[in-house]
């Protein structure tokens, strides 16, 4: 096991620092945005093809983490197409200046993400190297319902809010229709699900302490780069304070009268 995870560490610094020698030339972080999605089902690929027999388990993984990363890539690639460098990185551009930044930002954001992915894909280790048999168990279709309700919420959700976002006339206004009238992040609850069912089937493995990365997606979600982040940003807007209150924030139930 740590030969595997070793071994992917070392790939994914690799194409990470020939992802950050591009965004030297373009002066564009962003594009480390659109390799999440496509880093774990790289991750989840090389050890599914080096940890023995491929069991149905790890089959159904395969499939399921690939649908959810090229989806997600897809998703940012369209999203973030001709467009600037993200705000974020925008900032840190000009707190450390562009003749420093070029650099600082390998080890601030480049190396931090690969960090991060290394982290947030051990319940793919476990399920690979844990997995020996081809027999499911009932985790195993808790976490297929939960992988589909997960999709479900991140893939709808992300849709409507281009739809909303496209609309020259909702321009100020606040989306609270659809999946967004139950939850304010319906994209980001769906996110975190995702993961929770790659977590049960690290469980049904026997996997046990691998699903530490699936506590550590959903606290990035909620704290750090989704929910807090993002609920920072809205608070300004007319109206927002008012779907805040009639709206639950991250799991999804009936808005307040």
């Amino acid at each position: 096991m740590a030969t595997l995870f070793i071994n992917a560490l070392i790939i994914i610094v690799t194409l990470l620092t020939l992802l950050w020698i591009i965004s030297v030339f373009i002066k564009n972080v962003s594009i480390i945005d659109l390799f999440w999605g496509i880093g774990f089902v790289i991750i989840n690929a090389y050890y599914f093809y080096n940890s023995g027999p491929l069991h149905l388990r790890k089959i159904i993984l395969l499939v399921l983490v690939s649908i959810w990363g090229l989806r997600l890539t897809i998703h940012l690639c369209i999203r973030n197409l001709g467009k600037a460098e993200d705000f974020r990185y925008q900032e840190f551009r000009k707190q450390f200046g562009p003749k420093r930044y070029w650099w600082f930002s390998f080890f601030q954001v480049f190396l931090l993400q690969g960090a991060l992915i290394m982290i947030v894909s051990l319940p793919l280790l476990g399920v690979q190297t844990q997995t020996i048999t081809n027999e499911l168990n009932g985790l195993d279709y808790i976490a297929v319902l939960v992988w589909l309700i997960g999709i479900l919420f991140e893939t709808l959700g992300d849709y409507q809010l281009s739809k909303f976002k496209k609309d020259p006339s909702n321009k100020g206004k606040v989306l609270n229709s659809g999946l967004w009238r139950y939850t304010r992040h319906p994209n980001y609850f769906g996110d975190a699900a995702v993961w929770w069912s790659f977590g049960l089937f690290s469980l049904a493995s026997g996997g046990y302490w691998h699903i530490l990365g699936s506590v550590l997606m959903t606290y990035l979600i909620v704290k750090v780069s989704g929910v807090a982040l993002l609920e920072k940003t809205l608070k300004s807007k007319p109206k927002y304070e008012e779907y805040i209150k009639n709206t639950s924030s991250f799991f999804p139930w009936f808005p307040k009268k």
